[in-house]
Formats: C-alpha cells, structure tokens, sequence
C-alpha cells in the first residue's frame, strides 16, 4: 500500500485516485477523492465527493461522503451528505447534512 501526502502548501484543482494506497490531505483539493483509507488533517480541506473504506476527518469537508468505518474529530467541519456503515463523532465537531449510518453489513 502506497502513501499519499497533499502538503499545506499544496492545492490540487481536480479528481484524486489512490486505488489501494491511503491519502493525506494537509492541504486543499477542490475535487473528488477516492482511496483505501482517507485522512483529512486539521489543516486541511476538500470540496468534493469522498469515497474510501476508512475516512478520518479532522480538517474540513463540503460535498457528499460514502465509506465504511468514519470517524469526526472535534476540530471537524463538514458539510455533506454521509452515508457509512459506523460513525465515531468527537464532542465538538460540526456536521450539517444528511447522515446515514447503515450498521454493519
């Protein structure tokens, strides 16, 4: 499994594809993200769709979300429609949207 790090300084205008690796998000991206395991730093934000088996949050997000096992830390700020499997929420962070939490499969 490969490692994708997006650094502060970087912002990427486009889709981003990691098929069986894990991205980093420390920057921007304003485009869709499709991984394997999908982390969005504090510092970082991403204005598209999200799409991985294991999603943690911690920056910003706006768009739609789909993943299996999701986790919003209280520095987290999104805006967008969720559907996961299971959901861990830290006391603090900010979520408007549509949530679907399925169970497991």
């Amino acid at each position: 499994m490969a490692d994708s790090v997006i650094e502060e300084d970087l912002t990427i205008e486009g889709n981003v594809v990691s098929k069986k690796g894990n991205v980093e998000v420390k920057g921007k991206v304003v485009g869709d993200v499709s991984a394997d395991r999908l982390t969005v730093q504090q510092s970082g934000s991403i204005d598209g769709s999200l799409t991985a088996k294991t999603i943690s949050i911690e920056g910003r997000h706006k768009g739609s979300l789909k993943c299996d096992d999701l986790k919003f830390a209280a520095s987290s700020h999104v805006q967008a429609d969720v559907t996961a499997q299971t959901m861990t929420t830290e006391s603090g962070a900010k979520v408007i949207g549509k949530v679907n939490i399925t169970g497991g499969a």
